[in-house]
């Protein structure tokens, strides 16, 4: 036997033997992710058609949505019409909504999203996971809210719903506007001068 061999395959093993041993004694909740009050990671990713590039900077002075996802999630489908709602409801109050997918390819996304009826907001690819990785994340769906400062106000793992988008929402989305019309005793629009 060549002792030689022997001597490097047990200096080759036994790191890696350390460093899986490492990794079952790590807990996955212990990963540092964003959270609320943390700045949020900018980003540059084209959307699924790859026909637009979208910047999060873009956005500078709106309230962001990001929402994390992929064809293959399951719970994904459960929050998809939710967040589409949602993004209509607050668009004119200055928030906007970006899905990233997330582990997929652009087809399979484009594929899913026309199979779930549409989307009311952009669909970016985050190609090389960099931006999942900058924020942190643990799986999909995942969701951050960004506030106008450009930090995160809240941060889900997991489904959401529209119950709890609007109540993060309202208190960041911009006050619903006040159309001319009547008012309310009928004597004239609202804001007119007399």
């Amino acid at each position: 036997m060549n002792w030689t061999r022997a001597l490097i395959g047990v200096a080759i093993a036994v790191p890696v033997i350390a460093l899986l041993a490492y990794g079952l004694t790590t807990d996955p909740r212990d990963i540092l992710s964003t959270r609320a009050g943390d700045e949020a990671a900018g980003f540059v990713l084209t959307t699924l058609d790859g026909t637009d590039t979208v910047r999060l900077a873009d956005y500078a002075g709106d309230v962001v949505v990001v929402n994390f996802w992929a064809s293959w999630c399951t719970e994904c489908r459960y929050e998809h019409d939710d967040l589409s709602v949602a993004a209509r409801l607050y668009e004119d109050r200055g928030v906007r909504f970006l899905g990233l997918l997330f582990k997929d390819s652009p087809a399979a996304g484009r594929g899913w999203i026309e199979e779930m009826g549409g989307q009311a907001y952009p669909a970016l690819w985050d190609r090389d996971l960099r931006t999942a990785i900058d924020f942190g994340l643990r799986g999909v769906p995942e969701t951050f809210v960004i506030d106008r400062d450009g930090r995160v106000a809240y941060h889900q793992i997991g489904v959401v719903n529209l119950n709890l988008l609007r109540a993060w929402l309202e208190p960041l989305a911009l006050p619903v506007s006040t159309a001319p019309g009547p008012a309310p005793d009928g004597s004239g629009a609202i804001g007119e001068d007399r």
